[in-house]
């Protein structure tokens, strides 16, 4: 299964200019490399214009949704389409697609850890359902947005229910780089699976990101990976029979003993930071 990766430089506020990149994109790469699937990265339509998103949100006439659809269909090719600022009932969602061959909706997600560093809470709302698996050419496959990285419980619920392959959009920022790499590469190790993500690159109010997009296999080992500053392409094949064999060789999920974590899970004490 061959992946390419859109490591996006986002054009702040400009919904319309974002999409003929994203649409000259999509050809030019389909055309040079005939993936499988393509992948967005996070807030690709507006960046983390937040006080802006009012406005500038996908509303009821679901523009980008209709133009995402007729890029899959045009292109018989998966898209993990990265998210955008999506209004629902006045409520603004960090939303996430993913459509099909035949540009059908297989997915969508709302991120569930909104960032505090960023104010993301006073702009946005957390997502109110459960993340779920998803199916791409047959594979089980799961989705997470920027943050919801840092949450290895989410993850392991993704990996339990069959996810053998992990997306992660984000707009990562170059002052937590180091982060970003570590955690990709243990989400891969303790879910055995692979991990596959879309960072943007650039600078926005005052933040640069960190690039470095990454493709990631079961054990946790780097087979793709972007520049820190480079709007380009990465592209990785992928095998997805490794995780089960890297399953049967450290059988993790077999040794697990959930009986035996529940009491301490029930008994934790939430860290409030103090």
């Amino acid at each position: 299964m061959k992946i390419a990766i859109y490591q996006m430089d986002v054009i702040a506020g400009n919904p319309r200019a974002n999409e003929r990149k994203v649409q000259k994109w999509v050809e030019e790469t389909m055309e040079a490399e005939k993936p499988d699937i393509l992948v967005l990265p996070e807030m690709w339509t507006t960046a983390y214009t937040l006080k802006e998103l009012q406005e500038l949100a996908e509303d009821d006439r679901r523009e980008t949704e209709r133009f995402l659809q007729g890029l899959a269909k045009q292109h018989r090719v998966n898209l993990v389409a990265g998210s955008y600022a999506t209004k629902v009932k006045n409520k603004i969602f960090n939303r996430a697609f993913v459509f099909n061959r035949s540009g059908e909706l297989v997915y969508h997600y709302d991120k569930i850890h909104l960032v505090p560093m960023l104010d993301e809470p006073r702009y946005l709302e957390a997502g109110e359902k459960h993340a779920e698996v998803f199916e791409l050419d047959g594979y089980k496959m799961g989705l997470v947005i920027c943050y919801d990285l840092r949450f290895p419980e989410l993850i392991r619920g993704l990996a339990l229910a069959g996810a053998n392959v992990l997306f992660v959009v984000a707009e990562w920022p170059e002052a937590r780089a180091s982060h970003w790499q570590i955690l990709q590469q243990a989400r891969a190790i303790e879910n055995q699976c692979y991990v596959v993500s879309s960072n943007r690159v650039g600078t926005y109010d005052n933040v640069e990101f960190a690039g470095r997009s990454f493709v990631i296999n079961p054990w946790g080992d780097v087979e793709a990976k972007g520049s820190q500053d480079q709007e380009e392409t990465i592209t990785a094949t992928i095998d997805v029979g490794k995780v089960q064999e890297m399953r049967e060789l450290v059988p993790v999920f077999a040794s697990r003993v959930p009986t035996k974590y529940k009491k301490l899970h029930e008994e934790a004490t939430q860290i409030n930071g103090k």
